[in-house]
């Protein structure tokens, strides 16, 4: 009984917290309309809602999720997800909310090195597992995970190395350190590809590393709305999933 209210406070909790972002959102103006919402770095505001479907050795998952980010201050962004899952794993088709994240990123400086235009971040992300293990959904614990990065733009194309450290505050031990690499390619006819490939050593499952990658073909319809494709693919013996496909429908304001 205390586990099913403890699920439904948290779950509440960030149900009104993501209103309340949303809401915050359309009251705080963009530092720069021209800058793309696929880049984590990007000085902008937007609200995608997006589905992938993840083909497992086990099963499916299909995720619905929403995925956003507004500015509080020029120098500090505010990220937001919330994901649902469907999910087989377990023989039986379940369904639940999988995952809330709260991500603030702090821009110390920026600037431009010669031709190579640079922006450095710092941040954190607040991962509250909403998920249910004994369906398959979820991770089993909440997280913290800090971060740092750099965008820099050379030749037109976005490249930014991200680092990131996950652990526990809650629930199952979680110990992962995670290399991320992502370029953000502009293309005429305001349409754009994305490389986003992840590398995490999980410390807790004998240095597992489940990699996987994901390309992205988006294109913006004006400047306020934007559609795009993934295909994802895992990588190595320890990948999380086989193969996946997904789709994106962005709002930018």
């Amino acid at each position: 009984m205390l586990k099913q209210l403890n699920f439904r406070y948290r779950t509440i909790f960030i149900c009104v917290a993501i209103q309340f972002l949303l809401m915050s959102s359309l009251l705080i103006s963009t530092a720069s309309s021209e800058e793309n919402a696929s880049n984590p770095l990007a000085k902008v505001k937007n609200t995608d809602v997006r589905y992938q479907y993840l083909d497992l050795d086990n099963g499916r998952v299909n995720d619905v999720f929403l995925d956003g980010a507004f500015m509080a201050l020029d120098s500090l962004k505010i990220k937001y997800e919330v994901h649902y899952w469907e999910t087989d794993v377990t023989d039986e088709s379940e369904n639940n909310l999988e995952s809330a994240t709260l991500k603030g990123i702090y821009f110390p400086t920026e600037g431009a090195w010669g031709d190579v235009e640079y922006r450095v971040a710092l941040g954190l992300d607040w991962i509250v597992d909403l998920g249910e293990q004994d369906k398959g959904i979820g991770s089993g614990s909440d997280q913290l995970a800090p971060f740092a990065g750099i965008a820099m733009v050379i030749g037109g194309t976005t490249l930014i190395p991200l680092v990131q450290q996950f652990f526990d505050y809650s629930g199952e031990d979680v110990n992962t350190t995670s290399f991320r690499l992502i370029a953000l390619k502009p293309l005429p006819q305001k349409m754009w590809l994305k490389l986003d490939a992840k590398v995490p050593i999980d410390w807790e499952h004998d240095q597992a590393v489940p990699a996987r990658a994901e390309l992205q073909f988006g294109k913006s319809i004006n400047k306020s709305v934007g559609v795009y494709v993934d295909g994802l693919v895992g990588i190595g013996s320890d990948r999380p999933y086989d193969w996946g496909i997904g789709t994106g429908l962005r709002f930018n304001y």
